[in-house]
């Protein structure tokens, strides 16, 4: 299991990055750097539901179960920042896999199902930044996990500057992919620094 949770993040970014690279290049006309990631899974676009299913259904389960481990694994005498950023970045996992769930309506941005869409991923990074930061104050100084403190305040810096910054200064098909990339970088990082923490949880015990 812990050779498993080293790689699992690894795995959910390769899912999603071979993903949106190869169906992108399968749907004519579709730009990169110009269009969101969830119009390759939208209705009625070829391929969507097994877009859906590898961009983000499998990366986010994934992404569920590193979350939840991490909560799990936390020592008893963790802080209590960090105890609700986990539970925060747990939930914001939750919201990506329900990106897949929720395909939105190329053909109408105020259909009902654009609009949960859109709820998904605002969640998402909602609930991401905040449990992010709580979870690199909480365990900050805590051995084995300083390298995930300095992640995590990263990755939610990047995400507040690339998902939730009101200043288009760059296409929204760029910043919304650099805020998804800071997100399984931090999923990587939290994927490896589990094992870490595992050792201390037991002598808590």
């Amino acid at each position: 299991m812990k050779h498993g949770l080293r790689a699992a993040g690894l795995v959910a970014g390769l899912s999603f990055a071979i993903a949106v690279y190869a169906f992108g290049a399968a749907l004519e006309g579709y730009r990169q750097a110009l269009l969101p990631v969830a119009l390759l899974g939208g209705d009625a676009v070829p391929r969507a539901l097994y877009f859906n299913l590898t961009a983000f259904v499998v990366p986010g389960a994934i992404a569920i179960w590193i979350a939840t481990t991490l909560r799990g694994v936390l020592p008893g005498d963790t802080r209590w920042s960090a105890r609700i950023g986990a539970r925060l970045v747990m939930f914001a996992a939750m919201a990506f896999a329900a990106q897949g769930l929720l395909p939105l309506d190329p053909a109408d941005l105020e259909a009902p199902s654009t609009r949960l869409h859109a709820t998904a991923w605002t969640l998402w990074w909602i609930a991401f930044m905040p449990g992010a930061a709580l979870l690199a104050v909480g365990l900050r100084g805590r051995a084995g996990s300083r390298r995930l403190a300095s992640v995590s305040m990263i990755a939610s810096l990047m995400v507040l500057l690339f998902a939730a910054s009101p200043w288009q200064w760059l296409p929204s098909g760029a910043t919304q992919r650099m805020a998804y990339a800071a997100w399984f970088g931090w999923l990587i990082a939290c994927g490896a620094t589990v094992d870490a923490l595992r050792p201390a949880s037991r002598d808590a015990i």
